[in-house]
């Protein structure tokens, strides 16, 4: 993707709602900076959950706040990491030239994205675009669910169902770094992978049930939504905490919103906790997770690289699912 002009930039437009096939690129005005914003030109982006959602206008309820015939904003992508080309002039965290990443609203598959400096932290020296680029909604997610949430320290055993997607190859390292006994539950083709990334014990659901074992699990952090709640609570400790990310069952009418309010419902009237987890962006939590990543301690799982130009065939690989980590686009 090249310039056109100074005042000009080419996107990927979601003109309606739908799947990968219905993108395409556009040359757009380029965004100027309002008094608390940056300007950043995207060097790399990562595909999210969130994508898909924005994408399909599923499930349909999000309409009421995106649009309900069309997509309110036609420009996609969440997650990027790039330099900065201007600042508003209320902005005192970054200047011109600092390599900086984050999480925005939309926008990031473009090759100039405009945001908040609050949704934004530096990118260490030692840490390449592309790995800063698949942070942001993954790492939070993983970081906020076992660390806030699931209070998760030394000694204790945790259960990660999903391990091997974006969000799971996260949560195997982060409960690591925590301090925990992991036990990762994957399909066979991820095997090796999620071993690699630090699981103690790894489960391959095509050949186990996890919620069949023995072993009473201190927390589990549900990634995948294949299981009933009765289930997963048989293998929870009785004073254990059950998370639940967005990843949920439901349908295109209200998503996970049923699953949800079983969640929340039961954690009523159990001695069990059993929370659903909405991640908040935070510039220190970006912070902490680049640091664990130059230290070693986190590794960003790649799976899939694609140009910045080829976003439609990316987003059309990301819709197939089973991922193993995250798909990132290079610009």
């Amino acid at each position: 993707m090249t310039d056109v002009d100074t005042a000009s930039m080419t996107a990927w437009i979601a003109p309606r709602y739908g799947r990968g096939e219905v993108l395409r690129t556009e040359v757009v005005p380029r965004p100027m900076p309002g008094e608390r914003d940056v300007v950043v030109r995207v060097r790399a982006a990562s595909l999210c959950s969130g994508d898909l959602h924005l994408l399909t206008g599923t499930p349909y309820l999000l309409r009421l706040g995106f649009g309900l015939r069309r997509p309110k904003h036609r420009m996609i992508g969440q997650n990027l990491a790039g330099e900065v080309v201007a600042v508003g002039g209320s902005v005192t965290e970054f200047r011109v030239g600092d390599r900086i990443f984050g999480e925005v609203s939309s926008g990031a598959f473009a090759e100039y994205v405009r945001a908040d400096a609050g949704s934004f932290a530096v990118v260490p020296a030692a840490l390449s675009m592309e790995d800063a680029a698949v942070i942001p909604d993954s790492g939070m997610t993983a970081l906020q669910g076992l660390r806030d949430i699931g209070k998760v320290g030394p000694g204790q055993r945790v259960l990660i169902n999903g391990a091997s997607g974006g969000v799971g190859s996260f949560a195997v390292q982060l409960a690591k770094v925590l301090g925990a006994h992991v036990t990762a539950v994957c399909s066979t083709r991820h095997l090796e992978m999620v071993r690699s990334i630090g699981a103690d014990v790894v489960i391959d659901y095509t050949v186990d049930d996890f919620t069949r074992t023995e072993v009473p699990y201190d927390v589990i952090f549900d990634l995948a939504g294949n299981r009933t709640l009765r289930a997963i609570r048989r293998v929870l400790a009785a004073d254990g905490i059950f998370i639940s990310s967005a990843a949920a069952p439901g349908n295109n009418w209200f998503g996970p919103i049923r699953w949800l309010g079983q969640v929340a419902l039961t954690d009523l009237f159990a001695r069990q906790t059993l929370k659903a987890l909405l991640m908040r962006p935070t510039a220190a939590d970006l912070d902490y997770l680049a640091g664990l990543a130059v230290d070693g301690r986190l590794r960003p799982v790649i799976e899939r690289r694609f140009a910045l130009s080829d976003t439609a065939l990316a987003v059309a690989a990301f819709e197939q699912g089973h991922a193993s980590g995250k798909t990132v686009l290079i610009a």
